[in-house]
């Protein structure tokens, strides 16, 4: 007698479902990344200017700051739905509300790495003829950019969670998987759309740690053993 079909027994882990809904996954994977791409460079674009205005104007560090984290707080599900009636059931509501939540870490990682270049490092600069564009874009964005990508790396792996979220209006990527297997009690697809979904965010890490490392050569030299 032969095995009982893994579908037809409900069975976690289940090698029919992942050969005969492989496009299925692909495609789910496949917008829950450009949801995700998407969204964590929108918030980028946004972050870096709000910082500069802040450290710029520190009386808008108040408002702003105070703003993001505000954004922070509200449940995805409450912010999806404040963001309805302006643009409707569109994958624009979900990376719109992806960015809100990015942008109180950005902000703040991106303020925080801009503080840890030392001050005689900009007067150095200044004294060798640097205006404040140059200044900015050679010297304190490259001294930044571990703290600003520790930044990116923790809004990009949030960003993954929060996607699934999107399945309530069908642009969730994976989510949407595991939302339609829940009526049903559907194991495989659960297991395998979760299982993507952490793989994806540790993927994700690993990828922009090695970027990271590749953009910031200096900060992997080390003092030679026994040397001074």
């Amino acid at each position: 007698m032969s095995a009982p079909n893994c579908l037809v027994t409900n069975d976690w882990i289940c090698g029919e479902y992942l050969r005969t809904r492989a496009e299925e996954l692909t495609d789910a994977t496949l917008q829950h990344v450009g949801i995700t791409v998407v969204s964590v460079l929108i918030a980028l674009v946004v972050a870096v200017p709000l910082a500069l205005l802040v450290r710029a104007r520190p009386r808008f560090a108040g408002p702003v700051l105070g703003l993001t984290t505000l954004l922070y707080t509200i449940p995805s599900l409450a912010m999806f739905s404040l963001l309805l009636p302006f643009f409707g059931l569109s994958a624009a509501l979900v990376v719109t509300g992806l960015v809100l939540y990015a942008l109180t870490i950005l902000v703040r990682n991106t303020l925080a790495g801009l503080a840890s270049v030392p001050a005689e490092t900009r007067e150095a600069a200044r004294g060798m003829g640097y205006g404040s564009l140059r200044l900015l874009w050679q010297v304190e964005l490259p001294l930044a950019l571990p703290v600003l990508m520790a930044g990116i790396r923790m809004a990009t792996v949030s960003t993954i969670a929060l996607t699934t979220v999107g399945s309530v209006v069908g642009r969730g990527g994976l989510g949407n998987l595991i939302e339609d297997a829940l009526p049903t009690f559907f194991k495989a697809q659960m297991l395998a759309a979760s299982v993507l979904c952490v793989l994806l965010a540790v993927a994700a890490d690993l990828l922009l740690l090695g970027l990271q490392r590749l953009l910031t050569p200096w900060a992997r030299i080390r003092t030679a053993p026994g040397g001074e």
